[in-house]
């Protein structure tokens, strides 16, 4: 497995744990450590549009010594999902990079991402990351619609390299996702609690 394929499979490891970590805070709060709250503020700016990263972090004695900082991790997520955009040629089906994230999925189609075929070429199959949107029709139901964002072509004909900077595109932003996700359901649990 290339270099980049350890290094997206750790990054998702890492945030696989980060999550067992956070449904670990429900299982038995009163075994807990009083913490100490620490909030901090990344901003990312983007064609005159800008995604704020907020993280309060909970400090307790066995977490001083992490070096994990999900505002860092974020901002770092941005910058390379951001580069990647460029190099994947996606601006030409999305030009404004923030509205990438007004679509509720992204799949890829022809090279497998989970856990069992990560990074295999599925064969005979062509390569394109797709978007799902939903569009309302009128007083019916909103109807899923799949867009394309990039046709790379062949499975066979892919360089590793332009291979694993597709996979990490996809992973990226579903990365970026998990964050505006916590943050929104964060601000309804703070309405909740008013």
């Amino acid at each position: 497995m290339s270099n980049s394929l350890d290094k997206l499979k750790a990054l998702t490891d890492r945030l696989e744990e980060k999550i067992v970590t956070q449904k670990s805070l429900f299982d038995e709060p009163e075994s807990r450590e009083p913490k100490e709250k620490d909030v901090q503020t990344a901003q990312v700016v983007e064609n005159n549009a800008s995604i704020e990263v907020k993280q309060e972090k909970s400090v307790s004695k066995s977490d001083a010594s992490e070096s994990f900082n999900l505002a860092d991790d974020r901002a770092f997520n941005m910058k390379r999902f951001k580069e990647l955009y460029a190099i994947l040629g996606i601006e030409s089906k999305c030009e404004n990079f923030i509205d990438i994230f007004s679509y509720k999925a992204m799949n890829l189609s022809g090279i497998g991402i989970r856990d069992e075929d990560f990074g295999e070429v599925r064969s005979g199959k062509y390569i394109q990351i797709i978007v799902i949107s939903y569009e309302s029709e009128g007083d019916q139901k909103k109807k899923a619609k799949n867009i394309s964002l990039g046709y790379f072509g062949k499975g066979e004909t892919l360089s590793p390299e332009k291979k694993n900077h597709i996979i990490e595109f996809v992973l990226r932003w579903r990365y970026e996702k998990v964050y505006q996700n916590l943050s929104h359901y964060k601000n309804l649990i703070s309405k909740v609690d008013n």
